[in-house]
């Protein structure tokens, strides 16, 4: 999933930080690194699902040079959004990650696709209280609903969501994504 590198749009929590024109450039960036984290995983077909849509330039550049499929998000918020991806691809088994964590290796993709062979779902949470992926079996609209997204409560939440509908899941890693400004010294530290 990913938004469109726009100023303004992108990245705007770093914007007081970056700029708007930087918070886009970084988001750029950190979009190549995982595609390219995902492609070399080989646990599937590598999709994006674009918001506001699919026919921002540096997408569309994407598909024409490496065929990257395109989807286009739907839905009122982060919540509706990942349930609607979940239900369009049907019931065969997704990974479904975000574009800003640059800890993300081949490995913690394959041990993802791994783990859920023999659960419901899966995760990847974020130092912040979130998580970075999720993986599910089947479709599981009610794993997204109510809940108060950009909070440091959200892997709680789902957490609780997750026992009472009597889903099994694994969390196969913690790491960090970069949503605030000691985020992006450590981005850089990485380069």
């Amino acid at each position: 999933m990913a938004k469109a590198p726009v100023a303004g749009y992108a990245k705007t929590r770093l914007v007081p930080l970056l700029g708007a024109a930087g918070a886009a450039r970084l988001h750029r960036q950190l979009m190549l690194r995982t595609l390219a984290t995902a492609y070399a995983a080989e646990v599937g077909p590598v999709a994006l699902w674009c918001a506001p849509d699919a026919r921002h330039r540096f997408f569309r550049a994407l598909h024409r040079k490496g065929g990257l499929a395109l989807h286009e998000q739907a839905g009122a918020d982060l919540g509706e959004r990942m349930a609607g991806i979940f239900a369009g691809h049907g019931s065969h088994p997704l990974l479904l990650i975000g574009t800003d964590c640059p800890e993300l290796s081949p490995d913690h993709l394959r041990q993802a696709a791994l783990a859920l062979r023999s659960t419901d779902a899966v995760f990847i949470t974020t130092e912040d209280g979130g998580y970075f992926l999720v993986g599910l079996r089947r479709p599981c609209p009610a794993l997204f609903t109510g809940m108060r997204w950009g909070t440091d409560q959200v892997m709680a939440q789902t957490r609780h969501r997750l026992v009472a509908l009597g889903l099994s899941w694994r969390e196969t890693a913690r790491l960090w994504d970069v949503d605030r400004a000691e985020d992006v010294l450590r981005w850089q530290a990485l380069r």
